[in-house]
């Protein structure tokens, strides 16, 4: 089973929930084509008000699901094709949508997972939530957009250390860092979380789908083509093919 990225509506609200049972909630290149359907058909939903972003069985997602790895990433036109089509694909949906996307984080939220997390507009979080993006020690960077993003949503001195120290940062440490704005017992986080985003429900509609658009034209930054056209050159590269067969593996990568 490749996961799914499963959506209902309740009236104004659309629930979003990130399902990979058994991987806890990685990404597969399937369900980042899904997440862009998602969020392209919410875009055009009148009725829809605010969004939940949540996962499945107690955790945000995991990262990308690695298992998927071999079949793709050592080929650079394969690994460009899978960032910056699948992945940003649905990244960009989300980035698109003018409704306000509220994330409920539980349990992991690791690469993938922080990277749809700073698509949101307002993130909530269990106290025992885990953020983080420890590609480093998987032998491969943070595609340039990606980065981008993430680097703007954590703040440049968080995306450092996660990227470049491999750092897992717990709830706390994360809504002090301005990353996310409320963190609540585990058990109570479903409940605020949704009644949370139901309030954004009661507010005017089209001042949301304003303000959502002039902060994104705010933030607008396009990341240099150069920059682009060398970012997959690394993908038969010796580090890259150890990195994913360590962790195939589950031994500690020698680099």
């Amino acid at each position: 089973m490749s996961g799914a990225v499963l959506m209902h509506c309740e009236g104004p609200l659309a629930c979003v929930t990130l399902s990979h049972p058994g991987r806890f909630n990685a990404m597969s290149r399937a369900m980042w084509r899904q997440l862009k359907t998602v969020f392209e058909d919410l875009q055009n939903r009148a009725v829809v008000r605010a969004v939940l972003v949540c996962g499945q069985d107690g955790h945000f997602c995991a990262g990308g699901d690695i298992s998927e790895y071999p079949a793709f990433r050592f080929d650079e036109a394969g690994l460009r094709d899978f960032h910056e089509n699948d992945v940003w694909g649905g990244l960009s949906a989300m980035l698109a949508c003018d409704v306000p996307i509220f994330a409920q984080i539980e349990g992991h939220c690791m690469g993938a997972g922080v990277e749809i997390a700073s698509c949101c507009d307002i993130r909530l979080a269990g106290e025992s939530a885990r953020f983080g993006a420890p590609i480093a020690r998987l032998g491969f960077p943070m595609a340039p957009r990606e980065a981008q993003l993430v680097a703007r949503e954590l703040g440049l001195t968080t995306a450092r250390e996660m990227l470049l120290e491999a750092a897992v940062l717990d709830a706390a440490i994360m809504q002090a860092r301005g990353f996310v704005q409320a963190v609540w017992p585990d058990a109570d986080v479903a409940h605020l979380a949704r009644s949370r985003a139901l309030r954004a429900t009661q507010l005017a509609q089209q001042a949301a789908r304003l303000n959502k658009q002039t902060l994104r034209s705010i933030t607008a930054q396009a990341v240099p083509p150069e920059l682009l056209a060398m970012a997959y050159k690394y993908a038969d590269s010796a580090e890259h093919r150890e990195g994913v067969a360590a962790f195939m593996a589950k031994r500690k990568p020698a680099f």
